[in-house]
């Protein structure tokens, strides 16, 4: 899966927000806020390809969390992500 092209991880008053930019995404008027660690891991995938498994990977690499947890958290994450219409597979 990737993130879909026009969407951007801006900061707004402190906060990491993803959001729509482009024609393509006219019709997409949210900012989705992001915790640290979804930041971190939206900042690493977009551009290029990755999996659960592969964000879960980043995440053990850069936080103390065992990797079960983190690859849970990753799934919902890009459960998250595909309802509101930034992934394609």
């Amino acid at each position: 899966m990737k993130i879909k092209d026009g969407f951007i991880l801006r900061k707004i008053c402190g906060q990491s927000v993803i959001s729509g930019e482009g024609a393509a995404n006219v019709n997409f008027s949210k900012l989705v806020s992001l915790n640290e660690t979804a930041s971190f891991l939206f900042s690493k995938v977009v551009g290029g390809e990755f999996t659960p498994e592969s964000m879960a990977d980043l995440l053990t690499g850069e936080y103390e969390v065992d990797y079960e947890r983190a690859l849970s958290d990753c799934r919902s994450l890009c459960d998250q992500w595909k309802e509101i219409g930034i992934l394609e597979d």
